[in-house]
């Protein structure tokens, strides 16, 4: 049984990156859970999902700038396998410090965090 008190944040990615809001909100809660003191991880997945991970976008706002700034602050960003493979997107485009993860993974951290009565947040 959990205690109840949130200690991490599974943040999931899964929407369009520039016709959407949400990978700022994912974003803008990472950083801000992550200065409560709280351990965030952000998991990308879904064939939209996964670009925010992929470096050398353009465009505004910048985003790999963003994905930086939460990494410096301890923010871990997990990028699943699949979707990537889907859309012909490999390893070696990551943003240096994201982490290829399988798909089985991504269900695992999902089931893992409802478990502990963590917080996940999907958009």
């Amino acid at each position: 049984m959990h205690s109840g008190k949130v200690s991490r944040v599974l943040l999931f990615l899964k929407n369009m990156v520039y016709e959407s809001t949400s990978p700022m909100e994912i974003l803008r809660f990472a950083k801000y859970y992550r200065k409560k003191g709280l351990d965030v991880v952000v998991v990308l997945w879904g064939p939209m999902g996964v670009i925010l991970a992929k470096k050398g976008k353009r465009g505004a706002p910048p985003y790999d700038e963003r994905v930086r700034e939460c990494m410096d602050l301890g923010v871990k960003f997990k990028c699943c396998e699949l979707a990537s493979a889907m859309i012909g997107f490999e390893k070696g485009e990551l943003i240096e410090g994201v982490e290829m993860i399988q798909s089985f993974e991504v269900a695992d951290l999902m089931m893992q965090y409802c478990e502990e009565g963590q917080l996940v947040i999907n958009l």
